[in-house]
């Protein structure tokens, strides 16, 4: 089986998985762009996880196609085709006309016959999690591959910290099923809450058995995530942390309308991260925003993102009631746009020093008991009085200080523009002599860009 994935670079996650969950790649390539860099991700992935790659170069109805060019660019990256040096099976294919699609249905069963593809029918089924969502009419639905036996309603099973029983089955068409036998992805009605893409489901000898297994592994969840949050809790602790110098951490959690837009967001999310923030996602889940998600982000110190989906009544009471930040997203371009601004308003001010004037020094007046002060003439830019300054001797910076008082005559003046002459106190600098060169300038506080790492 082949699994279909998105190629926007948000859905790295969902390409791994489909590549450790199947057995054969279909690697499809349009003939007008040619290889993306999520095509050599994809390709990578399937290198990885071990699987043999069948490449359909489809569009090949377009005009501008140039399957030759796609099969040349394939074989810079590994993935030498037939006819160009390697053993790959390619097919030219085109949505459009159905030009190639039984070729590469029989691609697909020579490949499957090479490689012995076997998978036991008999005993209890065992699979994996492709996709779970929440419909408002039937509850919770996931679609499930089967790997190993044979799925059958009214089958106990458990996956995850989920337990349930097979209340209905249907093929991807909506059409109701009795049994699903290896290699068929069909969608299961009876679940207790939502499961993960990628998790383990698994036929229990009975229901009783299934809700055993479900709440030991929610436990053991759940004290991972009080023990992973548990240490920063407090304020306090938080505020140790920045002042021992460890890396700040924007903490959400996340809910989606389906677990494969939830891992996307997720890992895009994550993929902000700064040297001086990093983001963590503490919890990824599937439907509305309940009142345990809030309560999770007031122990965790976190806020919740929702995407596509909504708060229920009760669990927006609660988080307005205790301060708990929910922002709901219906584009996710949006998201991350908005969690990269919360992070950059979590970074400290970057320092930058901005330079006002010049002023040259022609007459030092030395008073007892008080700041000198230096007759000067301003060259260029201004002299504030609440300016800090710099003192240059033959280029070199002798002190650095502050405009203690500015007086132009027998006024006290806020400051003064270049071609004019002044007189200028400086606090706690006595070597000031004439000639020197005085430099103002002052520190503004500014928001720092991001710095990748």
């Amino acid at each position: 089986m082949f699994l279909d994935t998105p190629g926007h670079e948000a859905f790295t996650a969902m390409r791994a998985r489909g590549a450790q969950i199947t057995d054969i790649a279909v690697l499809v390539v349009a003939a007008d762009d040619g290889v993306m860099p999520q095509t050599r991700e994809a390709i990578d992935h399937a290198r990885a996880a071990g699987i043999p790659l069948i490449v359909a170069v489809t569009k090949t109805d377009l005009a501008n196609s140039n399957p030759d060019r796609v099969k040349a660019q394939l074989a810079q990256h590994g993935v030498a085709v037939e006819g160009y040096g390697g053993d790959a099976l390619c097919v030219e294919t085109s949505a459009m006309t159905g030009e190639g699609i039984d070729a590469l249905l029989d691609a697909l069963a020579v490949k499957a016959l090479e490689l012995d593809l076997k998978a036991p029918y008999d005993g209890p089924a065992q699979g994996v999690v492709i996709e779970a969502r929440v419909d408002r009419g039937r509850g919770s639905i996931a679609t499930i591959l089967i790997q190993e036996g044979t799925l059958r309603r009214g089958d106990p099973f458990v996956a995850a910290e989920y337990h349930g029983r097979v209340r209905d089955m249907f093929d991807e068409n909506f059409k109701r099923l009795d049994e699903a036998p290896p290699s068929i992805p069909v969608q299961v009605l009876g679940f207790s809450g939502l499961p993960q893409a990628g998790d383990r489901f698994d036929v229990a000898e009975d229901e009783r058995t299934a809700r055993d297994i479900a709440q030991r592994r929610y436990l053991a969840r759940r004290d991972m995530i009080l023990a992973s949050t548990r240490s920063r809790v407090t304020l306090e602790s938080f505020q140790e942390q920045i002042a021992e110098g460890q890396t700040r951490e924007l903490r959400i959690v996340l809910k989606a309308d389906v677990s494969g837009s939830a891992e996307a967001l997720r890992d895009s999310l994550e993929g902000l991260s700064l040297d001086e923030v990093k983001v963590r996602v503490i919890h990824t889940g599937v439907g509305p925003i309940t009142r345990s998600d809030v309560l999770l982000a007031e122990a965790s110190v976190a806020v919740i993102v929702g995407f596509h989906i909504k708060a229920l009544p009760d669990a927006k009471v609660l988080a307005d009631r205790d301060g708990i930040e929910i922002r709901t997203y219906r584009i996710i371009y949006t998201a991350i746009d908005d969690i990269r601004a919360a992070m950059l308003g979590l970074l400290e001010p970057e320092e930058r020093e901005v330079e006002l004037g010049r002023a040259e020094v022609r007459k030092v007046f030395r008073l007892p008991r008080q700041d000198a002060i230096a007759g000067s003439y301003i060259v260029s830019g201004k002299a504030n009085r609440d300016a800090l300054v710099r003192v240059f001797r033959d280029d070199k910076e002798i002190a650095v200080t502050r405009v203690s008082s500015l007086r132009r005559f027998k006024d006290d003046v806020k400051e003064v523009d270049t071609g004019y002459e002044c007189g200028i106190g400086l606090a706690d600098a006595q070597d000031i002599d004439e000639g020197d060169i005085l430099q103002f300038y002052t520190i503004e506080q500014v928001s720092r860009a991001p710095t990748r790492k």
